[in-house]
């Protein structure tokens, strides 16, 4: 029982650090790289991440600064920022991309909590099938009578106890996102 446990805690944990990068990829009006993480680029005709392709540096706290190490990748890289959900335009000089973060308006301050909100349900949402999963393990062995049924019992209660500290830790990570994102 105790293997099952710690196989499923690790799940949950993978879970709670997959809503973290999540919530890095939203945008919170300070210039942050880990928002280009999503993006990827044709890269000899093969789609690869930006960060693999270029170095992103961060000069001041409203910009960023893409510096592809193939200069041929100059036009890629901007079309895959343009088609991306950032909503900032990029400006290529010939030799980098600048990325200027505007001030958010207090509408996309509110969109990008309500996407935070979802982000948070998604990971709560993938927990308790993490659980539902654990618990028709735990009933299959009950049924070959592998184990007891106060085992059961007192695997639920484990099991209950290990979802509720990660719903809350995502509850916690959510409400700090949205703090950073209202924060002006």
């Amino acid at each position: 029982m105790n293997e099952l446990t710690k196989e499923f805690d690790a799940r949950m944990e993978k879970t709670v650090e997959v809503v973290k990068s999540e919530f890095g990829s939203v945008r919170a009006g300070r210039a942050n790289a880990s928002v280009l993480d999503r993006i990827t680029v044709e890269y000899y005709g093969t789609p690869a991440p930006l960060n693999q392709v270029a170095a992103i540096s961060s000069p001041d706290p409203r910009a960023l600064v893409i510096q592809p190490w193939d200069g041929s990748l100059l036009k890629a890289i901007e079309k895959a920022i343009q088609m991306s959900e950032l909503g900032i335009n990029p400006q290529n000089d010939g030799k980098v991309i600048r990325l200027t973060f505007p001030q958010l308006t207090e509408e996309r301050r509110k969109d990008l909590t309500k996407q935070v909100r979802q982000y948070g349900e998604q990971g709560k949402v993938a927990l308790r099938n993490i659980r539902r999963e654990a618990m028709d393990k735990v009933k299959a062995m009950k049924k070959k009578s592998e184990i007891t049924e106060d085992e059961v019992k007192e695997y639920e209660k484990e099991l209950q106890d290990l979802i509720d500290k990660r719903c809350k830790e995502v509850d916690n990570l959510t409400a700090q996102k949205e703090k950073e994102l209202m924060s002006v």
